[in-house]
């Protein structure tokens, strides 16, 4: 079965910002207008330079106190205060765990604080979702066995057990991130975007909650480090939400959420203005954990599609969809132009057992969602439109990490539709490159040098790699 002209013309995303034809294949919805590139102003950060990335350990010790390299606030329950000279006593470092900044970082006070850079007229993508860091580091069995924690899991803590768990952390080194699924994928897509060659760069921003604490101020200077704006104002007295990320040395990551702030969406006038001034909104799955949050995502998308914009949502864990299936699906069959999943909670969404293929799990879900991306691991990925699976092979690499690979091929999914890519193989052959340079290195995030070497790779608007006759590819169907 060949791919109908219908389906082709829906997305023949002529080079450069075209029209998102995914209008055809909704009854009654607006038009999704791209403004031309030339009308996008160039974004630049003040103070920032974009080079080969390195990693260098910070020098700031733990724990942290109320000085001005203090990530935590001194009411922490772990925070040893009555210590006179924390520094000497306690031989914990942290490391931070990306790599858009040049050189080594000292954060003080103006990290935190930053004064805003200029802001573009329209954003290309707007992310939102839980701001979140990420404490990561390695440990042994013996040392999840004391804290009474099971190996591989995934548990949402209180601020009292967060505590503990640093306090026991005291002596280990960690690494500290801007993390989460959605901003790995913002991040990677400002890099694309960032390449001269292909067009302006790509405005990228997310919103959420960050607490009015260092930790909100070190998550947002981060994501400005990496040309993705922070939109949303710190809460006062909030805490920033986090999530300590144990490592053992068989490669199982047994991770603690402490959700602070990061659960709230505030839902005002300023955050319209934004929506009304963005092309995709991408909304983040962990949101529809939170009943009062589920109801401002149902009114942020009716918005949003109301102004225009496209609304995607990703998937991002199969308990989250099992325990809020209904609010899922409502937000997927009224609002969701572009659905991103792994093949488990494909079928989740679908009800289909774990021996169902994901290319019927696409299939399915694509009856109902204009554009469905679906990624099996090793075994490649789907792209699912009207009823219809296109596969796409996955990318050789060696495999190092796969953490992040989804929120990698996302933002390949995310980069084609922006930047023109020829058709649903091109588009589908670029995000399973981004996701296997990802795959083959350690850590979530897409680095900045290799980030240029696929944009310039890419060459839309010419014959290039990730061209191809969508016409001529091969369907799978029931």
């Amino acid at each position: 079965m060949m791919l109908d002209t219908t389906a082709m013309a829906a997305f023949s995303l002529a080079p450069p910002l075209s029209t998102l034809h995914l209008s055809n294949f909704r009854a009654s919805p607006p038009l999704f207008s791209l403004p031309p590139s030339s009308a996008r102003p160039l974004l630049i950060l003040s103070n920032t330079t974009f080079t080969n990335p390195s990693h260098v350990n910070s020098p700031f010790n733990y724990p942290f106190h109320s000085t001005s390299a203090s990530l935590m606030s001194s009411n922490d329950s772990f925070t040893r205060s009555s210590s006179t000279n924390s520094d000497d006593n306690y031989s914990s470092t942290i490391e931070e765990d990306d790599d858009d900044d040049v050189g080594s970082v000292v954060l003080d006070k103006d990290d935190y604080d930053p004064s805003p850079p200029p802001l573009p007229d329209r954003w290309d993508v707007l992310g939102l979702g839980q701001a979140m860091v990420d404490f990561s580091g390695v440990v042994d069995d013996e040392f999840l066995m004391k804290l009474g924690l099971e190996k591989g899991t995934r548990k949402v803590v209180n601020h009292e057990e967060r505590g503990r768990v640093l306090q026991a952390m005291d002596g280990c080194s960690y690494k500290a991130a801007a993390g989460g699924s959605l901003s790995n994928t913002l991040v990677a897509l400002a890099r694309l975007g960032g390449h001269p060659t292909a067009g302006p760069p790509l405005n990228v921003a997310m919103a959420g909650s960050i607490g009015g604490d260092p930790l909100g101020g070190f998550y947002r200077t981060k994501l400005r480090r990496a040309n993705v704006n922070f939109l949303s104002a710190p809460v006062k007295d909030g805490t920033t939400g986090t999530v300590i990320v144990l490592t053992t040395s068989d490669a199982q990551r047994t991770m603690l959420a402490y959700q602070g702030t990061s659960s709230y969406i505030n839902y005002d006038s300023s955050m319209e203005s934004i929506i009304s001034k963005t092309n995709i909104l991408v909304i983040e799955g962990y949101l529809f954990e939170f009943p009062d949050t589920i109801k401002t995502i149902k009114k942020i998308c009716q918005f949003a599609r109301d102004n225009g914009a496209l609304v995607a949502v990703t998937a991002s864990d199969v308990t989250c969809i099992e325990r809020h299936y209904d609010d899922f699906w409502e937000i997927m069959e009224n609002y969701a132009d572009i659905v991103f999943a792994n093949s488990d909670e494909a079928r989740a969404f679908c009800h289909f057992s774990s021996k169902e293929s994901p290319v019927s799990s696409t299939q399915y879900l694509s009856h109902f969602v204009p554009l469905v991306s679906v990624t099996d691991g090793p075994h490649g990925s789907y792209i699912g439109i009207k009823g219809e699976a296109l596969y796409i092979p996955p990318s050789p690499c060696v495999p190092v990490d796969t953490c992040g690979a989804g929120d990698a091929y996302a933002s390949g999914i995310l980069y084609g539709l922006l930047r023109g890519a020829s058709g649903l193989k091109g588009m589908g052959t670029l995000a399973a490159r981004v996701a296997a340079v990802v795959v083959g290195q350690q850590g979530t995030r897409l680095r900045v040098h290799d980030a240029a070497r696929l944009a310039e790779s890419f060459g839309f608007g010419v014959e290039g790699s990730v061209q191809a006759d969508v016409g001529s590819d091969q369907i799978s169907s029931l």
